[in-house]
């Protein structure tokens, strides 16, 4: 049986939102397992579906960067907020995602062995600047988006200065619509996208362990209902199909208006433009998002001093 420790009870807590004994218990029936546990405390009613998103732990910024048909975004961790702020710190990320957007760079491994404006490499630059700044710099992640005919439109939520802040989105628009047309229906698609956090472009792309994840979930509460087996076997199947349908950004309710789906909004903005549009592909970038959370030993010690 592993150690169940104050630690991974309270990220368990932050995560789900369940009561501390009740994520206890998940996380004794799951030997430990964080995912597991979530699962438990899901499937035993205990917990709203949470999204990754919830989980953000690392500091730092992320930059998006657009030229012509082509965008990028790219995520820089640092230990705190305070250095999110630093200017050198910006500036670094913005000449990280600018470097990024120039050499086509496909991850960070790759981006940080390009060379930088200032001289050296990028991860040379970056070991200069935890010496001066004092704090582990990482770039964690990039992402590209690029369309023949149309345009990329970036968005940034939370900005701390123009291209850099706490979300980053690029909409890829592909089509022969006017840029006046694609620009603003790409800034309110990337808004969407920023608010809604979905998990892929349609549903088909959804990750097939996630969907089976969520089949699992689903029916082990179909199976409390005591109903037949044949009716547990479509409530699971109904569960699993609005699942993917809240979650893939075709299918999600367009936020601004709460009730018309985007695949429908993005028609709708091709028919009057009389000219074709088509949402070829996104990215969504929170600062954060998927990083454990590292728990302070003295928020450990006032969580195993109340019994946990």
């Amino acid at each position: 049986m592993a150690e169940i420790t104050a630690a991974a009870v309270k990220e368990l807590r932050d995560r789900s939102g369940a009561g501390m004994m009740d994520c206890k218990k998940a996380l004794t029936e799951a030997n430990g397992d964080i995912e597991a546990a979530t699962d438990w405390l899901r499937a035993k009613g205990l917990a709203a579906a949470q999204k990754k998103s919830s989980r953000t732990a690392a500091e730092g910024l992320v930059g998006v960067a657009v030229a012509g048909t082509k965008g990028v975004a790219v995520e820089v961790n640092s230990e705190t907020d305070f250095v999110a702020k630093n200017d050198q710190f910006q500036d670094f990320v913005r000449t990280a995602s600018a470097v990024a957007l120039e050499s086509g760079a496909a991850d960070a491994e790759a981006l940080t062995a390009q060379a930088h404006p200032a001289g050296g490499t990028i991860a040379e630059k970056l070991v200069a600047n935890v010496a001066t700044i004092g704090e582990n710099q990482t770039v964690r992640r990039v992402a590209h988006v690029e369309v023949t005919e149309g345009v990329v439109v970036p968005y940034v939520h939370n900005a701390a200065a123009p291209g850099l802040g706490k979300i980053g989105v690029l909409v890829a628009l592909e089509g022969n619509a006017p840029a006046d047309v694609l620009e603003p229906l790409g800034k309110q698609l990337a808004m969407h996208i920023a608010a809604a956090f979905p998990l892929a472009l349609s549903a088909a792309d959804i990750d097939p362990e996630l969907l089976e994840r969520e089949r699992a979930i689903a029916a082990e509460k179909a199976a409390e209902s005591g109903k037949p087996a044949e009716i547990v076997a479509k409530m699971v199947d109904g569960a699993v199909a609005k699942f993917a349908k809240e979650q893939a950004l075709l299918s999600q309710l367009f936020v601004m208006d709460n009730k018309t789906p985007v695949a429908d909004v993005v028609a709708k903005a091709a028919k009057d433009a009389g000219a074709t549009i088509t949402l070829k592909s996104y990215v969504r970038f929170q600062l954060g998002e998927g990083i454990e959370k590292e728990v302070s030993d003295f928020a450990a010690e006032v969580a195993a001093a109340a019994g946990v």
